[in-house]
C-alpha cells in the first residue's frame, strides 16, 4: 500500500513536552511548543499540547477544566503498582488545546520544573501518562511529537510495552533533540560501565534505582519513527564525536531518519513597531528612534548615557556552553581600549555570575547585569543594544539571536550549529549579511569581531545597512511549521515502510 495514501491532509498532532509558553517557560523548548503549535494550527492541523500541571501555573489567570479524573498510570512496581493523575484542559485564543497532567506529589508540590533527584521518575510519569491518556480515547493523534529526553520513553514504550495495543496502530512518533548535552537525570560524560544504558533493555519499575541511569535521549532516538534537531547544521554536527555527546555512533547508522529544522519566532509578538515593553516603537524605516531605547537601557542599568558607546548585550542562560566565560574575558580587554558598554540578563552557573560581578566592579558605569530570570527586560535590551553576543562552544539552534535581529541588534556569533543557519557574515562591500561571524572558539577570534563591530559602528551609513539586513531576516514560525509538517509526513512514511519490511521478513522466515 502506498504510504502517501495513509497521510492525512489535516493531521492530529499531540506535542508532548515539559514546558510551553505562556504557562511554563524555563528554556527555549517552551517557546517552541507555544509558537510552533500556533503556527501548525494556522496551516490547518488539529494541534494539542500535553505538559505537566506544575504548581507555578496560575489557575486564576489560566482557568483549567478537569476533563478526566483518576487516570491510572502503571509503574511496574509491586508496592505501588500505579500512580493516579487527573487531566485538565485549556483552549487558547489561537485554537490550540493544552492538556495538563496533574499529580500532586511529582508536579504540583515542586517549586521548580527541573533539578530533582527523582526527575527520571517524574518524566517517566509524564511519558507513560500521555500514553494512558491516549488510551482513554479522548484524543488519538496521528503523530506524537516528543521533545528532549524528558519524553524519550514515549517512543520506547509504544514500540515495546504497548506494541500490541491496537489504538496505537496508526500513531507515529517524532522526537526532537533540543540539546543533546542533556540525556537524562545523570552526567552521561562520567558514567561507569555498570550504569551504562544500552537503550534497548526493558524500562524497569518507576522506583528502581536503575531508572535513574536510563538514557531517555538515546531511547527516544532509537525508537522514534523520525528524529530532528533544531537546526540543519546541528543535525550534521551531532553525527561527529566533537558534538555527538557520546551518541554519534548511535546517530550515524540512523541518519536516514534524522533531519534538521531551524526554530523560529512569533513575528506578531516580537515586533518593535507594536511592542509595549519598549520605550519607543520603531521599524526598519525609523531606526533613528532606537536611540531613545538605548538611553532607556543605559538608564535602567546605571550606565553612562552616551550615544556613541558601542552597547553589547547578552540574554540567556549563564552556561559555559554559551561561551559566557570567554566573552567576559574578552570584554575585560576590549573595554580597556574601546568605548564599549555591556548589559547581561539571565540566570545560571554561579561561577559565571561571580565573573560578571567582577566585570561590574572593574567597569561600574559601563557594565550592568541582571543574573536572574526575567521576561520583560530582554525586549528592552534587544531594542536598545547595538549588538548581541553569542560566542557559543556549541549551539543547537538559539532563538535569542533571531529575536535580537528582529529588533535591529546586530548578532556577533560563532559559526556553529543554529547560529550558522541564521547569521550570515556581513560583507562590507556588497552590504549583504545580517551579522558578524567568527569560526574558531578563541578569545582572539571573538575580540576581532568586537573590534570589527566597533569600526563599523563608526560609519553610520554602513551600520544602518547591517541593522536593516538583520531586521529584514525572516525566521517566522510559518516557514518552520511547513517544515515540521513535512517531517510528520516523513515519520508516517518511514513507519509504514518499516512495517512492510517487517512483514516481508516474517513471510521469508515462515
Amino acid at each position: 500500500m502506498s504510504a502517501k495514501k495513509n497521510i492525512p491532509e489535516r493531521k492530529k498532532i499531540l506535542m508532548v513536552a515539559t514546558e510551553a509558553v505562556p504557562y511554563v517557560s524555563v528554556g527555549g523548548a517552551g517557546s517552541v511548543m507555544g509558537h510552533l503549535s500556533k503556527a501548525l494550527v494556522k496551516i490547518g492541523h488539529d494541534v494539542r499540547v500535553f505538559i505537566p500541571k506544575f504548581g507555578s501555573i496560575e489557575e486564576d489567570k489560566y482557568p483549567l477544566e478537569t476533563i478526566y479524573e483518576g487516570l491510572k498510570v502503571p509503574t511496574n512496581d509491586t508496592n505501588t503498582p500505579e500512580l493516579i493523575c487527573n487531566i485538565k484542559k485549556l483552549v487558547n485564543d489561537a485554537g490550540v488545546t493544552f492538556y495538563f497532567l496533574e499529580n500532586q506529589e511529582y508536579f504540583e508540590k515542586r517549586a521548580n520544573v527541573y533539578g530533582y533527584k527523582d526527575d527520571s521518575v517524574r518524566f517517566l510519569l509524564l511519558s507513560r501518562g500521555v500514553i494512558e491518556f491516549i488510551r482513554t480515547g479522548i484524543f488519538v493523534p496521528d503523530v506524537i511529537h516528543c521533545n528532549d529526553w524528558h519524553t524519550g520513553a514515549v517512543p520506547n514504550l509504544l514500540k515495546t510495552t504497548y506494541k500490541q495495543d491496537s489504538i496505537f496502530d496508526d500513531v507515529h512518533t517524532v522526537f526532537t533533540i533540543h540539546n543533546l548535552a542533556y540525556q537524562g537525570n545523570f552526567d552521561h560524560r562520567h558514567m561507569s560501565e555498570l550504569e551504562y544504558d544500552d537503550g534497548s533493555s526493558d524500562i524497569p519499575s518507576f522506583f528502581s534505582p536503575r531508572t535513574e541511569s536510563l538514557n531517555f535521549m538515546k531511547r527516544g532516538i532509537i525508537y522514534a519513527d523520525a528524529v530532528n534537531a533544531v537546526s540543519k547544521s546541528y543535525a550534521r554536527e551531532i553525527l561527529t564525536p566533537e558534538f555527538g555527546e557520546g551518541l554519534d555512533k548511535i546517530l550515524l547508522p540512523m541518519k536516514s531518519k534524522l533531519f534538521g529544522i531551524v526554530n523560529g519566532i512569533d513575528y506578531e509578538e516580537f515586533n518593535p513597531l507594536t511592542d509595549t515593553m519598549i520605550e519607543k516603537n520603531y521599524d526598519v524605516r525609523s531606526l533613528d528612534k532606537r536611540q531613545d531605547n538605548k538611553k532607556a537601557l543605559q538608564k535602567e542599568f546605571g550606565l553612562e548615557i552616551k550615544d556613541n558607546s558601542l552597547l553589547l548585550g547578552f540574554v540567556g542562560r549563564l552556561d559555559y556552553m554559551k561561551g559566557v566565560d570567554m566573552a567576559i574575558s574578552v570584554l575585560r580587554n576590549a573595554m580597556k581600549e574601546y568605548d564599549i558598554q555591556f548589559v547581561e540578563i539571565g540566570a545560571g552557573d554561579w561561577s559565571l555570575v561571580e565573573m560578571l560581578e567582577g566585570l561590574v566592579k572593574d567597569f561600574p558605569k559601563r557594565v550592568g547585569i541582571h543574573p536572574y530570570p526575567n521576561f520583560t527586560l530582554p525586549r528592552m535590551l534587544f531594542s536598545g543594544c547595538d549588538c548581541i553576543l553569542y560566542p557559543s562552544r556549541f549551539e543547537p539552534c538559539g532563538i535569542v539571536q533571531i529575536e535580537a535581529m528582529r529588533y535591529g541588534a546586530v548578532p556577533i556569533v560563532r559559526n556553529v550549529g543554529g547560529l550558522s543557519d541564521t547569521v550570515e557574515n556581513f560583507d562590507t562591500i556588497k552590504r549583504t549579511g545580517n551579522g558578524l561571524v567568527f569560526n574558531e572558539f578563541s578569545e582572539f577570534s571573538l575580540y576581532g569581531q568586537i573590534v570589527r563591530a566597533w569600526e563599523l559602528f563608526q560609519h553610520k551609513e554602513v551600520w544602518r545597512s547591517l541593522q536593516r539586513n538583520a531586521m529584514n531576516s525572516d525566521f517566522s514560525w510559518e516557514h518552520s511549521a511547513q517544515e515540521y509538517d513535512k517531517l510528520y509526513e516523513r515519520a508516517i512514511t518511514l513507519r509504514i515502510q518499516n512495517k512492510e519490511k517487517d512483514k516481508t521478513m516474517e513471510s521469508i522466515v515462515s
